[in-house]
């Protein structure tokens, strides 16, 4: 299958990851945040007046619905690839192994409890500890590289860079549910070599302009 997008070090390809993955090469680590099942309301303006979805999407309208967020996820296509780690754990925890749980804390401490969720949880294959990431004075949520957010459930380019550190040997690593391809770009600023599928054409373009930046210093969110 032609690519999307191939620069030499980041792939892109536009489609099903169904369909794709039976023809890719091997990969070290599946790093990914796929649609959880939970039917997604991404119209945030429901939240501040109706004013909120034209500044958090810089596009004057409210996000599209997750596509597939409209069923459960199945996480057995991934498996048994030698390392994953995927995002929205506890929306389908009975259909996988135990494994090491990691957990992304997104807000301050003082907001615990307010509004929506304090955190999220991954599952990674192997092990049993639990293990967090936070961003000290920044409440764990930084919009990647000082940006809008360009996708509804976008992740931030801090929390997959630690997500990749925690596999230190992993150098090819696939994101079969890329978004606005935050997987990418952390690959890309850590030098390792990355996979993107997406299946609707309009994120394949927003991460293609994301990678067309310079290389970003490591630790930077």
């Amino acid at each position: 299958m032609k690519p999307y997008y191939e620069d030499g070090q980041i792939t892109i390809y536009h489609g099903d990851c169904r369909e794709i993955l039976p023809s890719l090469e091997p990969v070290d680590l599946v790093l990914t945040d796929p649609p959880y099942g939970m039917n997604y309301n991404t119209d945030s303006r429901r939240f501040a007046g109706g004013n909120q979805g034209s500044r958090r999407y810089g596009q004057g309208q409210s996000a599209r619905p997750v596509f597939g967020d409209d069923e459960p996820f199945d996480p057995s296509p991934f498996l048994e690839y030698p390392a994953v780690i995927m995002w929205g754990f506890n929306h389908w925890a009975k259909r996988v192994p135990v494994g090491t749980v990691l957990v992304w804390l997104k807000k301050r401490e003082h907001r615990y409890g307010a509004f929506l969720s304090d955190a999220e949880i991954g599952w990674m294959k192997g092990g049993h500890g639990v293990y967090a990431h936070y961003v000290p004075g920044e409440g764990g949520w930084t919009l990647s590289e000082g940006t809008a957010r360009l996708h509804p459930t976008q992740k931030p380019l801090a929390l997959m860079c630690w997500c990749m550190e925690r596999v230190p040997d992993a150098q090819t690593i696939l994101d079969p549910f890329m978004g606005s391809g935050t997987t990418l770009r952390a690959a890309k600023d850590l030098g390792r070599r990355a996979i993107g599928i997406e299946i609707e054409e309009r994120y394949c373009e927003v991460a293609v302009k994301r990678l067309a930046q310079e290389v970003l210093p490591l630790g930077f969110t």
